[in-house]
């Protein structure tokens, strides 16, 4: 798994994960909002999250 070095992670949990440092494997990400109106960081998440299945 290549890892993105301009993209950092700490979701062990994600698929895209690198697992041996803490950045996404992806080549981009895709930023989306949660609710209809964003106000705050806590209003976005990252729409390219996959949970890795073990």
């Amino acid at each position: 798994m290549d890892t993105n070095n301009s993209i950092k992670c700490t979701v062990n949990s994600c698929a895209y994960h690198s697992k041996t440092q803490n950045y996404c494997s992806l080549p981009e990400i895709q930023v989306g909002c949660t609710c209809g109106t964003v106000t705050s960081c806590q209003g976005t998440e990252c729409a390219s999250f996959r949970l890795e299945h073990k």
